[in-house]
C-alpha cells in the first residue's frame, strides 16, 4: 500500500453491537468509507462495559473480517471507544510559576502542564483517561484561550479531567489483542461522537451532545470551543427493550423488533386502531400488541433517561449556555418522535446528529446514521493521531503504515484528545499496561 492511501480503522464495541470502520482521508479531508463490519455482541458486553472476553472477542473478530473483506485490506491496528458508567469527570486547575517572566510562553510548557495533570490522585482502581484544558490565566489578571507567545509571571489552567475503571479499559485492550489486533487509542466514546456530528461553530456557540446507545445514555457538553461537562446514564435502548418484553411477555428478539419498527417515543405519534401481530413460540398463537401500548411502555423509560440528562445539564451550570441546544446521536436517537420528546423535556432545539460533514466517498450510505457516529469519530480522532505523529516524527504505526504529508489545520478539536497514550507515558509501556 502506498504512503498516499492512509487507513484507520475506528473500532466500537457498544453493548448491541460491534462495529468496525476502515477510512481513507481523501485529498478534500473527508472520510472515504472503505469498509464496514458490524456483529452483535453476544451478551459479552453489559451497560458499555465488557463481561465476557471470549464472546466479545468472537464478536471483535467477525466485524474486522467484514470490515477486511469489504475493503480489502488486511487490519491490525484500531482506534477503539470506552463507554460505561464508571466513566466520571470533573474540574481542577494546573498551575506553573515560569522563571523567567520576559520570556514568551511556549507550547512545550502547555504540554508540560497538561502532562501533570494525569499525575492527579485519582480514587483507586481509576485512572485519568482525559485531561482536557479549559482557559487559561496569566498573573491572575485576565483569562485567554491560547497564551502561546505572551510573557508571565504565573501561568494556570482550568482542566476538565474524565477518569475511568483500569480495569475495563485494561479488558477492551485485552480484548482488541485477544482478537489480533494492537489498540493504537482508547477514547471516551461521547468525545469520538462529538468529533463526528459536531462542527467547531456548534462548540463555540455551546452545545450539548446526547449519545443514547445500547447500554449507557453518553452526555457531552461544549462551550466557547471546549468540553465543560461529561456524564453516563446508565441506561439505554437496552432497557427499553426489556421493559417491552417484561410487559408483553415476548422474547427479547421479538421485542427489539417491533421497539425498532413500530416504536414511538411519545404516544400521539400513534395509531389506537393500529395492532403487531408477534409470532409465538413453537405452535403457540400470535401475540396482539397494541401500538399505542407499546408507545405508553417505551415513552415512560425513554422519558426518565431525558429527565436524567437534563438534571445532569442543569448540575453543570450550563444549561442557559446552550445556545444551539441538544444533538441527539447514537443507535438509540432513530426512534421515532424521540427529538419531539426531548424538545418537550429539555427545552430548546434538538435535532439529530449525522456525521455526514466528515464522509467522502465509499460506502457512505452504509454509515449515514446516528449509530455510527461513534465510530467515524473514532476514525476521524486516528487521523488526528497520524498528523500529530508525522509533525514531531516519534510514533510508529504497528501493522499498517499511515504517513500524511498533508496541511495541518489547527481546529478546535486538538483540544478534545488526550487518551490512552498518556496513561503510558514516561514510567509504562504498553506491554507494562496489559500485565
Amino acid at each position: 500500500m502506498s504512503n498516499n492511501n492512509k487507513l484507520i480503522v475506528g473500532l466500537d464495541i457498544g453493548t448491541t453491537k460491534v462495529c468496525a470502520i476502515v477510512g481513507q482521508r481523501n485529498e478534500n479531508g473527508k472520510i472515504n468509507i472503505l469498509g464496514v463490519g458490524s456483529k452483535p455482541s453476544l451478551g459479552g458486553v453489559m451497560r458499555g462495559e465488557v463481561t465476557n472476553i471470549s464472546k466479545t472477542v468472537d464478536a471483535i473478530k467477525g466485524a474486522i473480517e467484514v470490515a477486511s473483506k469489504i475493503s480489502n485490506v488486511g487490519i491490525g491496528a484500531v482506534h477503539v471507544g470506552i463507554a460505561g458508567e464508571h466513566i466520571k469527570s470533573f474540574q481542577q486547575s494546573g498551575v506553573k510559576i515560569r522563571e523567567n517572566s520576559d520570556s514568551e510562553i511556549t507550547q512545550a510548557e502547555l504540554d508540560a502542564m497538561n502532562k501533570e495533570q494525569y499525575r492527579t490522585v485519582v480514587d483507586p482502581g481509576e485512572k485519568i483517561l482525559h485531561a482536557l484544558p479549559q482557559e487559561y490565566t496569566i498573573d491572575s489578571r485576565f483569562t485567554i484561550k491560547d497564551p502561546i507567545g505572551m510573557p508571565g509571571t504565573k501561568l494556570e489552567c482550568k482542566y476538565h479531567i474524565v477518569t475511568g475503571r483500569v480495569s475495563a479499559a485494561k479488558t477492551i485492550v485485552k480484548c482488541v489483542e485477544n482478537a489480533g489486533l494492537f489498540a493504537s487509542d482508547v477514547i471516551v466514546e461521547p468525545i469520538a461522537s462529538a468529533y463526528a456530528v459536531l462542527s467547531e461553530e456548534e462548540l463555540e456557540a455551546g452545545i450539548a451532545i446526547i449519545d443514547i446507545g445500547g447500554g449507557t445514555t453518553d452526555l457531552a457538553i461544549f462551550h466557547d470551543g471546549k468540553i465543560r461537562h461529561t456524564a453516563v446514564i446508565p441506561y439505554g435502548g437496552e432497557i427499553v427493550t426489556a421493559d417491552i418484553v417484561d410487559a408483553f411477555g415476548i422474547i427479547e428478539k421479538q421485542a427489539e423488533l417491533i421497539k425498532v419498527k413500530y416504536g414511538h417515543a411519545t404516544v400521539h405519534g400513534t395509531r389506537s386502531n393500529v395492532m403487531i401481530s408477534v409470532k409465538g413460540i413453537g405452535d403457540r398463537k400470535p401475540k396482539q400488541i397494541m401500538e399505542r401500548n407499546l408507545a405508553h411502555v417505551i415513552n415512560a423509560r425513554i422519558k426518565e433517561i431525558i429527565e436524567m440528562v437534563k438534571e445532569e445539564i442543569v448540575m453543570s451550570g450550563y444549561k442557559n449556555k446552550l445556545n444551539l441546544g441538544v444533538v441527539l446521536t447514537g443507535g438509540g436517537a432513530q426512534l421515532k418522535d424521540l427529538r419531539e420528546l426531548s424538545e418537550l423535556i429539555l427545552g430548546c432545539e434538538v435535532k439529530i446528529g449525522l456525521p455526514d460533514p466528515h464522509l467522502g466517498k465509499g460506502l457512505v450510505d452504509e454509515v449515514r446514521s446516528p449509530m455510527y457516529a461513534t465510530c467515524i469519530g473514532l476514525v476521524l480522532r486516528g487521523f488526528q493521531d497520524m498528523d500529530v505523529n508525522d509533525n514531531n516524527n516519534i510514533q510508529k504505526q504497528p501493522k499498517i503504515k499511515n504517513n500524511d504529508n498533508s496541511d495541518k489545520k489547527k481546529s478546535l478539536f486538538d483540544g478534545l484528545f488526550g487518551g490512552f497514550k498518556d496513561w503510558i507515558k514516561d514510567d509504562q509501556t504498553i506491554d507494562d499496561f496489559n500485565k
